[in-house]
């Protein structure tokens, strides 16, 4: 990229040396930059900085994330809900609204018991949004690639909040929302 560089920016100590009246050349005698001429070197470093770049904890999140999803496909349900807080204080709220650690797994089982019924999971435009130091939200999309035997597709998008516990990022309120597949035009 070719950036215009005005001359307020450039030192004045720099420039080339004016005649002088006797046909001798001398230096400017002012020194140093406008004030509106670091304002724009500053603007042109904040316009460099990559707008995609991931903190650890955008990283770190993404990363428990796709390990359910790797979970998920493995058709492990077990080592799936690892990535849930381990308390009787989450939430999840889908079809029906479950109450714990124990009550999600079990929800998950009794809908998701077979590797049929379970698929293939993918997540797509996950983004995460940082609250504070401990918490932070993650919204996305899911596609469940499965059989007609196994309930046929099924897509939606979530709302989670993850939580910061000495074992990383959990999460610890699940909303998510299937989206009803398209009826046919009679």
């Amino acid at each position: 990229m070719i950036f215009f560089i005005p001359r307020t920016i450039i030192p004045r100590t720099i420039r080339y040396p004016e005649a002088s009246a006797s046909g001798l050349t001398r230096p400017l005698k002012r020194t140093g930059f406008s004030p509106w001429g670091m304002l724009f070197v500053f603007a042109c470093f904040l316009i460099s900085i990559p707008a995609n770049a991931q903190s650890p904890a955008d990283s770190a999140i993404k990363s428990m994330m796709l390990k359910s999803v790797d979970d998920w496909n493995r058709h492990d349900i077990d080592a799936f809900a690892t990535c849930y807080k381990n308390s009787p204080d989450i939430l999840f709220i889908g079809h029906r609204i479950s109450r714990g650690y124990d009550q999600m797994v079990a929800t998950y089982k009794a809908a998701y018991g077979t590797p049929e019924k379970m698929g293939t999971l993918t997540f797509s435009s996950l983004e995460t949004q940082p609250l504070d130091a401990k918490f932070a939200t993650v919204t996305g999309h899911f596609h469940l690639e499965r059989t007609t035997a196994g309930g046929g597709n099924a897509d939606g998008y979530f709302l989670l909040v993850v939580e910061l516990t000495p074992s990383g990022w959990k999460i610890v309120r699940d909303d998510s929302t299937s989206l009803q597949p398209p009826t046919a035009k009679p």
